[in-house]
């Protein structure tokens, strides 16, 4: 199948992926409400926090297993991918059980302070509640690598319709649950049913869908095992920068400003940051034929996607800032009900960083297509830091307009130096990229224009 085909059964895919997600996020909460009340749905909220992170536990074993595997793959190296297939497979397993070990020690301490005693949830059944999806969430640990099945197959479509479904099964059955009345250990025993069933046939039908087997048979070994470690916490510190970026902003901003100022400053954030939906749906829709293309060795064609995918991302960005200039202040104040009235200047800087966001985020999407994590993560961990220091000294200076600039710091520095790393590591040029973009666009174009006559004249 033809690359563009594949591209384009991508971005539909992802397209339903991210309406099934968005449906998940907004559909459960006023069940959730109904059923159980306010005060228990918020104690749960609560109590969920421990399961995400015990999620962290994941350690980025998945990604950096998936992530060799497909480059070993499309190099025709089947030996090779076998054999991190069958170490990512073992590293996995001993990092979940350890994840389990972990948890139980944690619920055990927690009790002990007596966390859930002072829970409206009865003790038993917030225990009991935790350890399943606990135990759900670790069940998905292997979803990576068996998505990396289907992404060296070229049928990455795919699975992402798969992952869709997933969300899905697990919306209806929660909703299912909460309407026939149901408590949190039903909620989470089912959940868990939902993840055991969908992780066992995902990696089935990925490992047919490959027929790697049938090529060669993995072997387990300790280089490989040293290799996806190591890769594994290059990407567990992607999580860790962004918490310390979006957490440390928000304490900043409660500590020298006020609780009023948090409301004010995270809702406009999160208003402004609706055009990275864009730039997200543009990733996982490159994502899996970037990394093919860079496995086989096809760098001009890879060097293409990626110049298109920054040219789409800031043609968008563009847009965003222009919609959300003319009708972002009018929807932000009908949303909060007219009750926060933020100054314009903080909204301004906000969508400035929507232009310099569309360039790194873009950008980044090559350091886990070449499976090299540290170079993002840590120049995000870095900037996280600049960024709450600044957004802490000028908003003791400046207010709202000083956290806010100190919160566009991380975009404009991310910009500086993941655009032109992203660039050398797939072996463009940084100074040739604006005319290359625009080239590339330009035959896009035309080769549409040109779909359309041939369409016309079969007609």
């Amino acid at each position: 199948m033809s690359l563009k085909k594949n591209l384009l059964k991508n971005g539909i895919a992802t397209g339903l992926q991210k309406g099934v997600n968005i449906l998940e996020q907004l559909l459960l909460v006023p069940f959730f409400i109904t059923a159980w009340g306010v005060n228990f749905y918020g104690e749960w909220l609560t109590l969920t926090v421990i399961p995400t992170m015990f999620a962290y536990t994941n350690l980025g074993f998945g990604s950096a297993a998936a992530g060799q595997l497909v480059l070993r793959y499309a190099a025709a190296e089947y030996q090779k991918a076998a054999n991190i297939s069958r170490t990512g497979f073992l590293l996995i397993s001993l990092t979940l059980l350890t994840g389990v070990l972990f948890g139980g020690v944690l619920l055990f301490i927690l009790d002990s302070f007596g966390v859930f005693a002072k829970s409206l949830i009865p003790k038993q059944d917030a225990i009991t509640a935790v350890s399943l999806i606990m135990l759900a969430r670790g069940f998905d640990f292997y979803q990576q690598l068996s998505e990396s099945y289907f992404i060296a197959a070229r049928k990455a479509s795919l699975s992402i319709n798969l992952l869709s479904g997933y969300s899905l099964l697990k919306l209806i059955s929660g909703l299912t649950v909460l309407v026939l009345g149901g408590g949190i250990i039903l909620f989470a025993l089912v959940n868990l049913c939902a993840s055991l069933c969908f992780n066992i046939i995902y990696s089935i039908l990925g490992s047919k869908v490959l027929a790697l087997k049938n090529l060669a048979h993995g072997k387990v070994l300790k280089s490989d095992f040293k290799l996806i470690a190591r890769k594994g916490f290059g990407y567990l510190l992607s999580p860790v920068w962004q918490s310390i970026y979006f957490q440390g902003t928000t304490f900043v901003v409660r500590i020298t400003l006020g609780a009023g100022a948090v409301v004010i400053f995270n809702t406009l954030r999160t208003v402004s940051r609706t055009a990275n939906q864009t730039y997200s749906m543009i990733n996982s829709t490159i994502f899996p034929e970037l990394q093919y293309e860079i496995g086989a060795g096809r760098m001009e064609k890879a060097r293409q996607i990626y110049r298109s995918a920054l040219g789409v991302s800031l043609m968008l960005a563009i847009l965003g800032i222009l919609m959300l200039w003319l009708f972002g202040e009018r929807f932000y104040m009908i949303w909060t009900r007219h009750s926060i009235h933020p100054p314009t200047a903080v909204w301004n800087v906000f969508l400035i960083g929507i232009g310099f966001n569309a360039l790194w985020w873009t950008s980044a999407v090559v350091f886990r297509a070449v499976n090299r994590p540290y170079g993002l993560t840590v120049v995000g961990s870095i900037s996280a830091i600049i960024s709450v220091g600044s957004s802490y000294i000028l908003a003791k200076e400046f207010g709202l307009v000083g956290a806010a600039i100190g919160s566009l710091f991380l975009d404009v520095i991310m910009s500086l130096f993941i655009l032109p790393m992203s660039c050398k590591l797939i072996g463009q040029t940084l100074y040739t990229l604006p005319s290359d973009i625009i080239r590339d666009l330009s035959n896009f174009r035309s080769h549409i224009s040109k779909m359309r006559i041939n369409r016309l004249k079969e007609k």
